[in-house]
This record gives C-alpha cells, structure tokens and sequence, in this order.
C-alpha cells in the first residue's frame, strides 16, 4: 500500500504527513508514505486544495488534515 500526502509544505500538510506515519506505525503495516509536493503532479490528481492523501493514488480526501485515527478508518478501509 501506498500513501500519498499531498501538498507543497505548508504546516497543515506536514501534519498530515506525520499523522499518516503515526497510523502506519500502531497499525504495523507495511505501507510507504509518500510527499507528494510538486504542483503539478498535485494538479495531475485532480486536487485544488491541499493538504491532500490518496491512497494507491486514489484520492480519499482534499483540503482537510485528517486526524490519526481517521486515517487509521480509511486505510482499514482499502485492506
């Protein structure tokens, strides 16, 4: 599983990316969290507001710095 947290680096997007790596961690996945910063691989997944996270390059959320425990949900969700 891939993890994409998408966004060029501002304070929401680096909190998203570190709740993204706290939920991978407590649910002992093997799973790659990757930045994703440049604007116009960003655009490429049809996202206009960040921070974003996809999962296996789906988008599952835009604009908003989920919580770990909601990002826990959606990747339990992809299992």
């Amino acid at each position: 599983m891939r993890i994409q947290i998408l966004g060029t680096g501002c304070p929401k997007c680096k909190m998203l990316e570190a709740n993204a790596q706290e939920a991978v961690k407590e649910l002992s996945m093997d799973a790659e969290v990757v930045k994703v910063d440049n604007i116009d691989d960003i655009m490429n997944f049809g996202v206009m507001v960040t921070p974003a996270l996809a999962i296996d390059d789906i988008v599952k959320i835009a604009g908003k710095v989920l919580t770990k425990e909601e990002i826990k949900k959606l990747i339990k969700g992809v299992k």
